[in-house]
């Protein structure tokens, strides 16, 4: 989770055109403790939502939902026919949905530490 979340907040910080410094000293925090928070290596970014939220214009749940579905090159013509496209997009999308499933537990128990 914390990688997707850093994915998104360095995504939200280039489309509103800031540096990392202008986004940590909104936050009240270094640029290394932002930096941190983008690369995914950590979790206070919890900590922070609702300044975050305030500073992008954004609601805490579009921050936490994951928007991508990654589907890959399954069933491109290779002779693979509609079903078995359908089963492979189906397991695919199960295993993305478990994966957002643990990431989520997991920032349920960080911020059931704070």
């Amino acid at each position: 989770m914390n990688i997707s979340i850093g994915n998104k907040l360095k995504q939200l910080r280039k489309s509103k055109s800031m540096s990392q410094e202008q986004v940590a000293d909104y936050l009240h925090l270094s640029q290394s403790a932002y930096a941190r928070m983008e690369s995914g290596e950590s979790h206070s970014w919890a900590s922070h939502i609702d300044k975050i939220c305030e500073v992008f214009e954004i609601t805490p749940e579009e921050l936490v939902r994951s928007e991508k579905v990654i589907i890959g090159n399954i069933g491109t013509n290779n002779g693979v026919g509609y079903a078995e496209v359908v089963n492979q997009l189906s397991e695919k999308l199960i295993e993305q949905y478990e994966e957002s499933i643990k990431e989520l537990k997991q920032v349920i128990i960080d911020l059931k530490d704070r």
